[in-house]
């Protein structure tokens, strides 16, 4: 079976796109310079970094909308049983740093 085999550019441009979506720390600007040594177009970068942003951008809202439903469920809930709400935010969300302090 033939492997396929992408562009160089192609590769670059998949690779921006996703370090923007994954709001990864260097936001992909290392392949600024490889994308402008193949001739990619600034066009062509705004369009994926447009669709990159929208895609992070409507994956955010989406867990917040998630987390919102939750949120409103587990307060519905309490305020009929009248009892203090039993979120365990540590275990879910919170662990020490590997020099055991808390992050929360």
């Amino acid at each position: 079976m033939a492997q396929a085999i992408l562009h160089p550019s192609i590769v670059s441009l998949v690779s921006l796109a996703a370090n923007i979506a994954a709001n990864h720390p260097r936001q992909g600007l290392c392949q600024l310079d490889k994308l402008e040594q193949f001739g990619v177009t600034k066009e062509q970068i705004d369009l994926v970094v447009e669709i990159a942003r929208h895609i992070r951008d409507e994956a955010g809202q989406k867990l917040d909308a998630r987390f919102d439903e939750a949120l409103t469920a587990k307060m519905e809930s309490a305020s009929t049983h009248a009892k203090p709400l039993n979120i365990p935010v540590a275990e879910a969300c919170c662990t020490p740093t590997p020099g055991g302090k808390s992050c929360c």
